[in-house]
């Protein structure tokens, strides 16, 4: 798929994840009523900040879109290579154990899809962009350290 392509994918999954994540709050699903639950949504949220500290302002931007100035593998890079859709995903799970039911089931399928695509998408990118991407890849895992 060619480079556009994959733009217009990870806006359109964007999109979508925001749309997944809106109809938890609207169900009043997303932050876990579990005091175990709510640290570790908050943890990710953390991770979050740390991950956007670390790329700085090059980074906000709704599509996927590789920028100058290198790769970044410091900070909470050097662990995962997607920490901010890997926070958003233990955000997820923590809501689906803390609200289990179909509807917020489907809406965290569909958020994981998104999330997929936009992972899929970025690396496609970041690989046609950056030589280094290949090695980083193989020594850091996506989204779980040291698992996925």
């Amino acid at each position: 798929m060619m480079t556009m392509g994959w733009k217009w994918w990870s806006l359109v999954a964007f999109l979508v994840l925001v749309a997944a994540i809106v109809g938890l709050i609207f169900r009043h699903s997303l932050l876990a009523r579990q005091p175990v639950l709510l640290a570790v949504q908050i943890a990710a949220f953390l991770l979050m900040i740390w991950a956007r500290l670390t790329l700085g302002v090059r980074s906000f931007h709704a599509t996927a879109n590789p920028t100058e100035g290198g790769l970044i593998t410091l900070g909470p890079y050097r662990l995962l290579r997607h920490p901010i859709y890997a926070a958003i995903l233990y955000i997820l799970i923590a809501a689906l154990i803390s609200f289990p039911s179909v509807i917020n089931g489907l809406l965290f399928a569909i958020a994981v899809v998104a999330l997929c695509v936009r992972i899929l998408g970025e690396e496609r990118l970041l690989r046609a962009k950056y030589a280094e991407y290949g090695a980083y890849s193989s020594r850091t895992k996506r989204v779980i350290p040291y698992v996925l």
